[in-house]
């Protein structure tokens, strides 16, 4: 699991009640605290997510040609 996945579930961990500073869970794990805001809050993703929705052909579908 990557740091920012890490991060993104300890986001996802975390009580109603907890307060949330992504500038403490972005140290705590090693990520920008820019990018894991931006990645919660589903503006950015990715660049293998990114990537995916680019390809002409489905990974899936590519296996099975090849």
């Amino acid at each position: 699991m990557q740091s920012i996945d890490a991060a993104l579930a300890a986001i996802n961990a975390l009580k109603p009640n907890e307060k949330l500073v992504y500038s403490q869970i972005a140290k705590k794990y090693g990520v920008d605290p820019g990018t894991l805001s931006r990645r919660h809050r589903g503006i950015s993703r990715s660049r293998q997510a990114a990537a995916q929705n680019q390809q002409a052909v489905h990974p899936q579908h590519e296996a099975e040609l090849i």
